[in-house]
Formats: structure tokens, sequence, C-alpha cells
């Protein structure tokens, strides 16, 4: 039985190293798409890096028609681009900040799922997972771009899920609490990082989401908030 193949975005970041190796250890040809990602970034033969960014839809075509011509299919889009802003209140924020929380957060998402979605129902199936934040649904203050981005990709997910349930189309969204990554390690330094979450967890979760026990789970908005909780 062939590899199913899996399109990894953000597949260089903090999340995406893990979730790509835990993919690839699980049997999938997983195709990394970051704007500077080298196949020298994964030392394994089922991995592919698409350098590309997803700042607009015909970014994306592009980007996922690469990955048609050459493995055929989508069976899986793990989707982790993303970013955060925060320190200032609502009041306070600028027009810059918030459109580029919006950007990296729900336009990236929005311009993928448009390009991937067509190909998996052609298929007749396919798996969406995309990184939300606790934010999304328990917004804090000072966050208030970041959190608004976040739920918006919720709310988005969600519809995809009911939009394409007749497809054989699976779409969820996780929602880590703070992930133990280098760069919020740097960013917040002598936070006690016990309470975090580890991304060796989101990316067995997303591994776990793939596979036959969750081909029942869509339209789920999935919390992983750390022992901190």
């Amino acid at each position: 039985m062939p590899a199913k193949i899996a399109l990894v975005t953000g597949a260089t970041g903090g999340l995406g190293m893990h979730v790509t190796k835990a993919l690839l250890d699980a049997g999938f040809t997983v195709i990394g798409l970051a704007p500077k990602v080298r196949a020298s970034d994964f030392d394994h033969p089922h991995f592919t890096a698409l350098p590309s960014t997803l700042d607009s839809l015909d970014a994306a075509k592009k980007a996922v028609a690469t990955v048609i011509a050459h493995f055929n299919t989508i069976d899986v889009l793990a989707h982790l681009v993303g970013g955060f802003a925060g320190g200032r209140s609502v009041a306070d924020t600028d027009d810059a900040t918030f459109q580029r929380m919006f950007d990296m957060n729900l336009n990236s998402a929005f311009h993928i799922f448009r390009a991937v979605i067509p190909h998996m129902r052609k298929a007749g199936s396919g798996r969406i997972i995309a990184i939300g934040s606790r934010a999304a649904e328990d917004p804090g203050p000072t966050v208030g771009a970041y959190s608004a981005s976040k739920a918006g990709l919720v709310s988005l997910i969600r519809t995809i899920a009911r939009e394409n349930k007749d497809a054989g189309i699976t779409a969820n969204v996780i929602l880590p609490g703070t992930i133990d990554t280098p760069a919020n390690r740097q960013a917040m330094a002598g936070a006690d990082v016990s309470q975090w979450v580890k991304p060796a967890s989101i990316a067995s979760l997303i591994v776990w989401l793939t596979g036959d026990a969750g081909k029942d789970v869509t339209g789920a908005s999935i919390p992983v908030y750390g022992q901190g909780l």
C-alpha cells in the first residue's frame, strides 16, 4: 500500500519540525512547506522540501499544484503557519499589527484551504488539521489582534467540516496553550516551562487525527492547554 501524502505548512517552525518528524515516523510521505525549507532540514527519504509562502491564493495554488503533479494527491493537510504579537490593548493596537495577525493566522489558512479542498473533494477523502490557540476561545488582555485572528481560524475550520462532510473530509483545529518552542523560551525567559505544552504532544495528536481512530472526529476544537490549565 503506497504511503499517504501529508502537506505540512510551517514545516521548519518550532512545532513544524516535530509534526513533520512524527508524520515521517508514522509512514507518511511528507511535503514540508516553508519560505526557506531545504531537503537537508529532514534527513529522510520520504521528505520533500517545498519553498513557498502562503501570502496569496495564487502562491498557495502553485504550491499545491506542485504537490499534485509529483504525488497525485494530498491526503493530509497540517496547517501550522502562524505568528504572535501582543502587549497592547485593543484601543492601542495599530492597524499594521492587526493586519499582520490576520495575514499570518487567518489569511494564510484561507489561501491553503481553498487550494487543497478541491483536490480532496475530487479524491473523496482528506484530513485537514490546523493549529489555533487557547486564546481563540479564552482571550486575555493585550492579545486582541492575535485572539481575533485565531478565533476566525476556528470558525473557518468548523465551516469547512460542515461543508465537506459529504466528501469524506474531516477538518479540526487544535487549541494549544503556550507551546514549549525555542522562540517562546527566548520571548518569555524565566517562565515555568514545565507548565507549557510539549510540541511532541501536539504532533502525536495530529498523527492520531490522521489515522483510522480519528476518522469520526470533525469540526472539533481540541484544547491542549498543558498542565498549567
